[in-house]
This record gives C-alpha cells, structure tokens and sequence, in this order.
C-alpha cells in the first residue's frame, strides 16, 4: 500500500492547481488525483464555441500569468494548454483516470476509494468545481425517444443536432450563448426561459467589465457581508450576450417556462408544441457530495464551511460558488481562497 500522503487534492483544474501551487509553496507532500484522462478535460469537454467572458489578464492562475494579450477572451483550448502549462511549470504531480468514489475517516487518516484502488492520506482538498450532476426536469424521461435531448453539458455544436425544430431551455450565460449559436443555423428554435434577463456588456467606456469589477470591489464583497447576501439572492446577469437582439430573431419563438412533457407533447406557459426535433437542457447542475462520509450539507447540497474549512477535521474545499465571495469560483479569484486556505493549514 502507498505511503500516506500529507494532502491529497481531488480535481486537477484552476482550484486543484492553485492549491497545488500553495501546498508546494508550504513544503507539503501532495498528490492531485482527477477522474479525467488529461489536464483540462472538463473545459475541452465544453461546447466547441465557449469562450471565457473575462479577459486574459483577469485569469491568472498564483505565479504564472495567462499567456495572451490584454482584452483577449480565451477559448476552452487555451484555458486547457494554460493548465498544462502551469502543471509543467511547477512540477505538479497528477494522478489521472483516478475517479474517487468514497471518502471516509479512518483513525488517524483519510481513505479514499478510487477506480486506482485505495489511497490514504492525512488531509483531503476537495476541488472538484460546482457542476456535478447535469440536472433536466423529470419529465424529460416522459418524452417521445424520437426527440433528440441534450444537456449543455455534453453539447459540443449544432451537427450533434437532428434537422428540424429545436428547442433550448435555460436563461443562464450557457443557455443564451447556445440559443445564440443554434439560431444561427436557420432553423426553427424555441427558447424556454426568461425573457427579461439583466445583462451586462464585456466592456464599458473603453475598460472590460472585469476591470470595473475590480475597481468596485464588486468580486470583494464576502458571502457573509450585506451586500454579498443581496447578490447572492439576485439572479446573476448574463455577461457579453445581447439577449435582446438574440429573442428578436425572426427564427426564434420564446415560449416562456416548460411545465410539462408527455411523448411528442411539450407543454410550456405559452404553447402546446408538437414539432420539436430536439431540446437542449441548459438548466444547470446540482451538488453530490454525498460520496463524503460524515460531511454536513447546506439546503443546497453544498457541504458546511467556513471559507472552505468544513466541520470535518483535515476535510477543506476549494473552487465552490461563493466559497468566500463573488469571485471565488472564477479562474483569476481562485489563488485568494488558495493562498488563504495555505495559511490556515501552514498555521494550524
């Protein structure tokens, strides 16, 4: 059996890599375990368009800046050779087709279950990101097979798509960015979603928004703070989409809300459909942490922590939505939450 590691980090994309950059920094023995065959996986896994809504200089992972000029907006490859490029860098050890299954407290150690048989270790960093589960509304199971269904997650581009009438469901970035591309390909698109949707332009009087984010202090604002409550109960805008240019298209029929489904039937609040070839699920993730023994979970599915320190003693959390604020999540607010959690650990 392997020797117990002093920290095993799970997921290998923007949080496990910081992590890594700091565990490193502190001298820690650390191995980076990810379910997927290669360093960037779960962006290259994306849709084929995808491209980030911050700029290059706001994406720079602790200690090495993302190679590409200001204002540029990178795609879901270059976010991936910056991944390797960065592990190459700091020598970083990465364990791949590792898929943890279960993770429980044994006496003085964690044991980790994994499709690589049992690892061991003193401390877990669970970095696996926010999207879990692709989450479609249980109906979906009602629908006729003869309808093609996807959820954004494994949607790639149009071509996975049959000919005929499609219809996207989801008001979120990814929803209106692949309404965006599907109409553009002439058919017949439904949207299901909202219709008013607050959104926010890329650039504002010559500066990204990113920019002006910064200097607000907008990403800041802790979770805990008033202002941080207020936007967390607030819908999130979609960043660098025109959505109103995108419903007036003359090939897309906003329906509102899809209610219910049964065969061929789509029921929605404004139409009854019965000609749609295809749907798109852009409705979102939900959490699964449950593959962790003992863990607390919030109302949400999130596990209970205070700035990424859970109620388990040496079981830490990296790369969660609002783990400490707005921009804990993001590629470039990830080494804040990082180099915090190395601190606390360095001083334990």
């Amino acid at each position: 059996m392997e020797k117990v590691k002093d920290f095993i980090v799970i997921g290998a994309a923007q949080a496990g890599l910081a992590m890594a950059f700091y565990l490193r920094d502190i001298n820690k023995d650390f191995l980076l375990v990810d379910k997927e065959e290669q360093i960037g996986a779960s962006w290259l896994n994306r849709w084929d368009s995808l491209k980030l809504f911050t700029p290059s200089e706001f994406n720079n992972l602790p200690g090495l800046d993302f190679p590409a000029p200001q204002g540029h907006y990178p795609s879901k490859k270059e976010v991936a050779d910056y991944f390797k490029l960065y592990a190459e860098k700091y020598k970083i050890p990465i364990r791949f087709n590792t898929f943890i299954s279960k993770i429980c407290r044994e006496k003085d150690y964690f044991l980790l279950k994994s499709t690589q048989g049992d690892l061991r270790t003193k401390n877990v960093i669970i970095a696996t990101g926010p999207f879990h589960i692709p989450y479609t509304p249980p109906f979906a199971k009602n629908i006729n097979k003869n309808i093609f269904q996807i959820h954004s997650n494994y949607y790639k581009n149009p071509q996975q798509l049959k000919k005929g009438n499609t219809m996207v469901v989801g008001g979120g970035d990814s929803g209106f960015q692949i309404l965006d591309e599907i109409s553009r390909t002439g058919r017949k698109v439904y949207y299901s979603g909202p219709e008013k949707v607050r959104t926010l332009p890329q650039e504002l009087l010559g500066k990204t928004l990113w920019w002006w984010f910064t200097k607000t202090g907008f990403l800041s604002f802790s979770r805990d703070s008033w202002m941080g409550r207020k936007i967390r109960k607030g819908r999130q805008p979609i960043i660098g989409t025109s959505v109103k240019s995108i419903l007036k298209r003359k090939n897309i029929n906003p329906v509102g809300k899809t209610k219910h489904a049964d065969g061929n039937l789509i029921i929605t609040e404004k139409k009854e459909l019965t000609d749609i070839q295809n749907i798109v699920w852009a409705t979102g993730y939900r959490a699964n942490f449950s593959w962790i023994e003992g863990l607390e979970p919030d109302k949400h599915g999130y596990p209970e922590h205070h700035r990424g320190i859970s109620n388990i003693e040496g079981l830490y959390f990296i790369g969660l939505p609002w783990l400490h604020t707005r921009g804990s999540a993001t590629l470039g607010g990830i080494k804040k939450d990082a180099k915090h959690l190395a601190d606390y650990i360095l001083n334990k």
